[in-house]
């Protein structure tokens, strides 16, 4: 990705991901890390989405950039930089989601795959917005323990989903939802869920199946189609990741999340978000880090498919 001298987000600066480096002139990057420092500030009881970003970061300097099965070191086959936080206002919803589209669109507009850090789910309409302006064939991969498509108005964390099928920003008929489970504020969310066209697998089929029968009936709808990737670190189990938004147990242990990261491989990702992470509600920073392998794993599947 070429950086331009002044480009038109004015990211903020901040320690980045793995001590990767910033955009500067004249370097090209495949793939690039977006910090999105937001959420609604509605939540009655779990606020501290919004510092996500900055507790990803920190934990990351822990990860080493070598995978020990394949050997690819995916930030150097990439070129991978940090652009900072997009300058979003947390609370302040619809303000923040013109800026997370534009910063989005920056990115990936240059050629390069944005990789964000969340931020509650809100994030994702936004992106689907400006990875549509590029794609107008895009699909979704969801993990998460909810679909984030409930039957009620307005833009919020539990309607993301929803308001992209309502938008056209994707093709639901050939997009999934993966990992639901527990309960919810509403009734009728999984009916509504696939009435809007998603394929909903829930954790206990997803379970029964097993990872890679679900996952390769994924790829055989997906097909070459451009994939939003959108990772929610409650599809893990409280137990691996006490510090998310909506905790909800049931989830996947860490080896069967990184598993279902992994059996993504294969599908041409254009744009991928880890979120929910809420330090003050973490332990340890345990969720931080595991949000960052899975931000690592992920540029590692881009990096893969830039081999290929």
């Amino acid at each position: 990705m070429r950086a331009k001298a002044v480009p038109k987000t004015n990211f903020r600066q901040t320690a980045s991901f793995m001590g990767l480096p910033r955009a500067g002139d004249g370097q090209r990057a495949k793939a690039a890390i977006v910090g999105l420092p937001f959420d609604c500030g509605t939540h009655p009881y779990r606020i501290g989405a919004r510092l996500g970003p900055a507790a990803i970061r920190e934990q990351s300097l822990l990860l080493r950039p070598y995978d020990v099965i394949t050997d690819l070191d995916p930030l150097s086959a990439l070129g991978v930089v940090d652009m900072g936080d997009a300058p979003v206002r947390p609370g302040e919803v619809e303000a923040s989601l013109e800026i997370i589209e534009e910063a989005i669109f920056e990115v990936a507009e240059a050629g390069a795959v944005p990789v964000s850090l969340g931020g509650d789910g809100t994030i994702a309409l936004p992106e689907m917005r400006a990875l549509h302006r590029l794609h107008r064939d895009l699909v979704t991969v969801h993990i998460d323990a909810h679909t984030d498509a409930y039957p009620i108005e307005g833009y919020n964390t539990a309607t993301a989903f929803a308001r992209a099928v309502d938008e056209g920003l994707v093709d639901a008929r050939r997009s999934f939802q993966i990992g639901m489970r527990g309960s919810t504020m509403v009734q009728g969310v999984l009916a509504h869920g696939r009435g809007l066209g998603y394929a909903i697998v829930t954790m206990e089929e997803l379970l029964r199946r097993g990872i890679a029968e679900v996952f390769a009936s994924v790829r055989e709808v997906v097909g070459e189609r451009p994939v939003y990737l959108s990772y929610d670190m409650d599809f893990f189990d409280p137990s691996v990741a006490p510090g998310v938004c909506t905790p909800t147990w049931g989830g996947a242990s860490a080896r069967e999340g990184l598993a279902a990261l992994e059996a993504c491989g294969g599908l041409n990702l254009v744009g991928v978000n880890v979120n929910t992470v809420s330090p003050p509600h973490d332990l340890g920073g345990m969720s931080a880090l595991l949000a960052g392998t899975v931000v690592l794993g992920s540029l590692s599947l881009i990096a893969r498919n830039h081999q290929a």
